[in-house]
């Protein structure tokens, strides 16, 4: 996906890569170790002591192996959803979450940022899923790839043809789609919550077609925190222990944007 933005990108980006590209690796290395000292066995070695132990609803209904994948796979994908949108409307939630929204360009390393608590939310959520639902380990394995696979391309700088894009996030969530989530606007922000199957922003109408700006002019990141200091990596990681300043939207984006550019210039 990386290759690909450089080939067919769909935005100039406003920081650029260099800083923001570090700091966003440097995030995604934090979290693993994190991850494994916390959950050494993750969600799939939690599937497979809850397996052992015959442990969960689909066990106890004595459902096929097949359809117990299934619908664990499809169970998880709405856990994760569920999760995003729930970031978004409980605020101690959110001041972890936006953490992964003041990235002020999108692309594949964005797909990678996330703050360590949020990690651990994440998949302390999944794992009681994966507990309560006896989700068979091979769904368990296949949905962490897919959804990884998943969010880089959809967080990807990348153009797609317009009769592909539709067709494909009848289905699955697009670049073009989910580009809409990291805008300043609120109603934008507060839409396309999908890391992978479209149907749940389409069923609780949460879904908007297009940015009101265009993919090109649009802004990306938070209204209040356009500036230079979110590519940084010590300033992300704190972030949730601000105080957040006051939001800004229209005029006030654009003024603080331009400030931004010029102080990086």
């Amino acid at each position: 996906m990386a290759a690909f933005e450089l080939v067919l990108p769909r935005r100039d980006l406003t920081l650029g890569r260099g800083r923001r590209w570090l700091t966003n690796l440097a995030i995604v290395a934090t979290d693993t170790a994190v991850l494994r000292i916390v959950f050494p066995m993750a969600a799939v070695g939690i599937a497979l002591w809850a397996s052992e132990n015959g442990i969960g609803l689909f066990p106890w209904l004595e459902l096929s192996f097949w359809l117990a994948a299934l619908l664990g796979f499809v169970l998880l994908d709405f856990a994760v959803w569920a999760e995003h949108w729930a970031s978004h409307k409980i605020p101690l939630l959110w001041r972890i979450h936006k953490m992964h929204h003041v990235d002020r360009d999108i692309d594949v390393t964005t797909a990678l940022r996330f703050h360590p608590l949020e990690i651990l939310i994440s998949m302390a959520w999944k794992a009681a899923v994966v507990v309560a639902f006896g989700i068979p380990v091979v769904a368990v394995l296949v949905f962490e790839v897919v959804l990884n696979g998943a969010a880089m391309f959809n967080h990807a700088n990348v153009k797609l043809p317009g009769w592909l894009d539709r067709g494909l996030r009848l289905l699955v969530v697009t670049p073009d789609m989910h580009r809409v989530h990291h805008s300043v606007i609120r109603r934008e922000t507060d839409s396309n919550y999908g890391f992978n199957l479209s149907i749940w922003d389409r069923l609780f109408r949460t879904y908007v077609d297009q940015p009101r700006d265009g993919h090109a002019g649009m802004t990306i990141g938070l209204a209040e925190y356009q500036t230079p200091e979110p590519a940084g990596y010590l300033w992300s990681l704190a972030l949730p222990f601000r105080r957040p300043p006051a939001r800004a939207e229209g005029k006030g984006v654009a003024d603080a944007s331009v400030k931004a550019d010029r102080e990086i210039a």
